[in-house]
């Protein structure tokens, strides 16, 4: 089942998330353990029937594991990109229903969810109106939490790599600013932070104009590692679905390709008895309570 509503989305987001089947076939899915850990976190895990606001689904990577739960979830699942959106309602999940909206204006009754989740997307919209629209759908009590797969080759620049050749990756995604929002840069913690009064006059001002804090902090946080192999076709698709990747075309297309094929010959460059290359990364997942 979807719902429309009429939205606009960065149009380099729009370009880059365009190919939305490479998307959904390319773009890993979350560790059982980490899964079950962020379930956990968000008090759903073992809650039947529980109600969960999804935003910006996407394809349904995180969609397809809520719907697969024993406890029955029921979901709303929020996401403006009509290419994605519609990739998600062909695999017709139960219990899911899809609906074309945005973070900062849901078409979501007031506090109707048990939890709500944003999957490998927060950072796009982590904005005091987001936030305090995640607050409007949810019920007291309830958490929202965001959780990501991050590979090292697109870690925030300070976290260590396990290899020089995920490294060298990873300087060259880094380089590639067009200015948006990504998790690598780590912003989207501040919005959070900002939910705090400068001042003792400030938070006095807050309490007659709704300023208040919305969420509990400090926030929680968890990671798992994780280690895949993947073939170097496997690997270029799967870089192939970073939105700044994706929209290469000519020369650039071609220096990168020549970038990914140099840097896979590197002598730290991990393989197994098929010839797949050993690639690093963590589940990094975060969650707060709704006040």
């Amino acid at each position: 089942m979807t719902s429309q509503n009429n939205n606009t989305l960065p149009k380099e987001a729009e370009e880059g998330f365009k190919d939305a089947a490479s998307y959904d076939a390319y773009r890993p899915s979350y560790p059982p353990d980490a899964f079950e850990k962020f379930l956990s976190s968000l008090k759903i895990a073992q809650y039947p029937s529980a109600k969960i606001v999804e935003i910006a689904s996407g394809t349904g990577k995180f969609t397809e594991l809520i719907a697969q739960r024993p406890e029955g979830f029921v979901v709303k699942a929020i996401e403006p990109h009509h290419t994605m959106r519609d990739k998600l309602v062909q695999k017709d999940l139960p219990g899911v229903e899809v609906i074309d909206g945005k973070a900062d204006k849901m078409p979501v009754e007031d506090e109707w969810g048990d939890a709500c989740v944003a999957a490998q997307a927060f950072h796009w919209f982590a904005t005091p109106e987001a936030l305090k629209e995640i607050h409007r759908v949810l019920r007291p009590g309830a958490v929202f939490g965001a959780i990501w797969n991050i590979e090292d080759y697109n870690k925030p620049h300070s976290w260590p790599s396990t290899t020089k050749w995920e490294q060298k990756l990873n300087d060259f995604i880094y380089s590639l600013d067009d200015g948006l929002p990504r998790f690598k840069h780590q912003k989207w913690k501040d919005v959070f932070e900002q939910q705090l009064p400068a001042t003792p006059l400030q938070a006095l001002k807050d309490t007659f104009t709704d300023g208040m804090p919305k969420f509990s902090l400090p926030r929680g946080e968890d990671i798992v590692k994780w280690t895949v192999w993947l073939s170097e076709e496997e690997l270029s698709l799967r870089l192939n679905t970073l939105s700044q990747i994706a929209i290469f075309k000519g020369d650039e297309r071609d220096a990168w390709n020549r970038l990914l094929k140099e840097t896979l010959e590197g002598d730290d460059v991990e393989r197994n008895e098929k010839g797949q290359i050993a690639v690093h990364g963590i589940t990094f997942f975060t969650w707060t309570d709704r006040l």
